[in-house]
């Protein structure tokens, strides 16, 4: 009876092993809404047995909850400094890698007359504008540096609105609660608000790149399946979604 209850206990222990082995948590930007579910849905065709739970939220704030010490796996940031910053305290279990370059655009769902650009951000009829919080999200960073860059960061100071994060900050154009955003590329060439109103991509050179990166965390050091979805997004397949989504491949310019 001893044996049984012996054999039936390593059994149980060997399951949970198995089954926790089977799931990560990915912590991504934002930004990676829609790349990162069609990412996941390719890897699982590979790999049918492993469960992959993405958590988003503004790179900035991901990286002070794994700083304190958030049960991530993997960290996709739209900032490839803060997995550097996590790589140098050591708290990372691969390199750092790079995986794509994003872009801003100035949306607008609102009847707007005459040339959609930056100046008309400062028109009367345009009474709010989005954008993600540049305290702590990449791209709320750049939007301000392209704003700043063009001489109109204090004259639309007061119509702004801060998102979280940059998913947010299209809500808020989506929802009408801002005439005009400038939001994240990837997330525009989504079919629910692509065609929804105008918009038009902001010159890179207004602002420093959004070079991204993603790198593999000390909690799975030893879970192969974790790695195993960081060798996809490495891949000709995984890198072939993330230019889907409209994100530029690392070695390219811009």
């Amino acid at each position: 009876m001893n044996f049984i209850k012996q054999t039936l206990l390593i059994l149980l222990l060997s399951q949970s092993s198995y089954a926790s082995a089977e799931s990560f948590t990915v912590a991504a930007a934002a930004d990676l809404k829609y790349a990162m579910a069609d990412v996941s849905a390719e890897f699982t065709k590979l790999y049918p047995d492993s469960k992959p739970d993405i958590v988003f939220g503004s790179s900035g704030k991901i990286y002070q909850q794994i700083a304190n010490g958030a049960p991530y796996d993997i960290f996709f940031s739209a900032d490839i400094n803060f997995p550097r910053l996590l790589n140098d305290a050591g708290k990372t279990a691969s390199i750092v890698r790079p995986y794509a370059i994003g872009r801003i655009v100035l949306w607008t769902k609102a009847d707007l007359s005459g040339k959609l650009d930056m100046e008309r951000l400062t028109a009367n009829d345009i009474r709010h504008v989005a954008i993600a919080n540049p305290k702590h999200a990449p791209y709320g960073m750049r939007a301000q540096e392209a704003l700043e860059a063009l001489g109109l960061w204090n004259k639309i100071s007061p119509k702004l609105v801060f998102g979280e994060n940059i998913a947010q900050a299209a809500q808020f154009v989506d929802s009408g609660a801002a005439e005009a955003g400038i939001i994240a590329l990837s997330l525009m060439l989504n079919p629910q608000i692509k065609n929804k109103g105008r918009y038009v991509i902001i010159p890179d050179n207004l602002h420093k790149p959004l070079e991204q990166g993603y790198v593999v965390l000390k909690r799975a050091e030893n879970n192969p399946e974790a790695k195993a979805f960081a060798a996809f997004v490495a891949s000709e397949k995984g890198r072939a979604i993330f230019r889907a989504w409209g994100f530029v491949r690392p070695e390219e310019s811009l």
